[in-house]
């Protein structure tokens, strides 16, 4: 044990100076951090515990459910033993043990049919204890945690090498990753630096799955009447449609049918404006460029071409993909070569950004977010939000 209660009078050697500041405690950060995530202090003076450090750690893994849903493991408290302290920090060193402690939780296992509680202190473990010096002893060796430097939780904008793009950095769970290809203006996602995702099939995953949804993320439309008057149709000239076009026709039997004529996402040209006045279409809805709240870019459109010429499939009557393509091309490129069933697929990528047992932005990471997006009400949920992504 260091013998604190010996003082050392330090000697100047030259000429006298007046002392600038004390001696500043060199290793009381480790020590404070160690008994904020122990609380070992506390326990001793018999006072509550605040919800940090292994204390946070308990209560984000209970309760646990078992899969036929009919008993739950549920978390009351942890206790230090400190009465099996066996070995004092000398004697570890002697004998070449880990100076330890034991700790034991208490769990509560319910059975949900009947009501009935068991109550049971566990052994979950030993955790070496820091000694005064701010340190450990492991297998009789006195070791120390040395700091290192990572990134705190949040999220970077940076512009590297031509390449414009955001990272979401979690204080648990995967990494998300956007970047944007200049040259070709499209937006891709990546999951734990894996392979880039086209961004509007990733928006797709998340559940936006219709072209119209994914419009109304990013912009502002407007409603605008159909003629063949020259005026009016300059002004639809060029204009991008913000919803799907779709005309009555009957049919050989005298059925009414409805087909689709244009696509959400689709350039107006002036032919289509013909058969738009052709067909006896009123009104359309398009994109409002001029709106100060609509993105400035056509990025997203380009995503949709994109789409078309290589993830839409061979049907007819499928014109892009859906929720169930889109999450497939996900996993072939998180998970390559292994086969996934689509509900598997949607479960796991929900529980990926929106639950807390894989996902914890942690406070920071949390202020961060608000800070750099400044949200009109700030969130307080350390889990990712759809308005983050988007």
């Amino acid at each position: 044990m260091l013998d604190r209660s010996t003082v050392i009078e330090r000697t100047h050697v030259g000429q006298p100076s007046n002392a600038v500041m004390d001696l500043p405690d060199l290793v009381g950060i480790q020590i404070a951090s160690f008994e904020k995530f122990l609380q070992r202090d506390k326990m001793r003076a018999g006072t509550a515990i605040d919800v940090q450090g292994l204390e946070e750690v308990f209560q984000s893994v209970f309760p646990i459910e078992s899969q036929s849903g009919d008993m739950r493991l549920e978390y009351d408290h942890y206790r230090l033993d400190e009465e099996n302290i066996k070995l004092t920090e000398s004697e570890c060193k002697q004998k070449g043990h880990t100076f330890a402690i034991q700790i034991k939780a208490r769990i509560n296992l319910v059975f949900l049919e009947t009501g009935e509680i068991r109550q049971k202190d566990i052994y979950m473990g030993d955790v070496p204890l820091m000694t005064d010096r701010g340190t450990f002893i492991v297998n009789g060796a006195e070791r120390v945690v040395v700091s290192q430097i990572h990134r705190s939780p949040g999220v970077i904008f940076s512009h590297e090498k031509g390449v414009f793009s955001s990272r979401i950095i979690p204080y648990r769970g995967s990494w998300l990753e956007f970047e944007i290809d200049q040259k070709k203006e499209l937006i891709y996602a990546k999951i734990d630096r894996k392979k880039r995702i086209l961004g509007t099939l990733f928006l797709r995953a998340l559940g936006f799955d219709t072209r119209e949804q994914i419009i109304d993320l990013f912009y502002r439309t407007v409603t605008m009447a159909v003629s063949d008057q020259r005026e009016e149709m300059e002004k639809l000239n060029g204009r991008v449609l913000a919803r799907a076009v779709f005309v009555t026709e009957k049919n050989a039997d005298g059925q009414s049918t409805t087909r689709k004529l244009y696509r959400a996402g689709e350039k107006v040209h002036p032919h289509d404006i013909d058969e738009l006045v052709h067909s006896g279409v009123k009104e359309i809805v398009v994109i409002d460029v001029a709106n100060p709240d609509s993105l400035n870019s056509e990025i997203i459109l380009n995503c949709f071409e994109r789409e078309a010429s290589k993830f839409t499939r061979d049907d007819a009557d499928v014109d892009e993909p859906s929720r169930e393509d889109a999450l497939s091309a996900v996993y072939a490129i998180l998970l390559p070569g292994e086969p996934i069933t689509v509900e598997s697929a949607e479960k796991d990528f929900n529980s990926m950004f929106f639950t807390p047992r894989r996902y914890d932005l942690g406070r920071v990471g949390r202020y961060k977010l608000n800070k750099k997006f400044d949200y009109e009400e700030p969130t307080d949920s350390h889990l990712l939000a759809k308005d983050d992504i988007v």
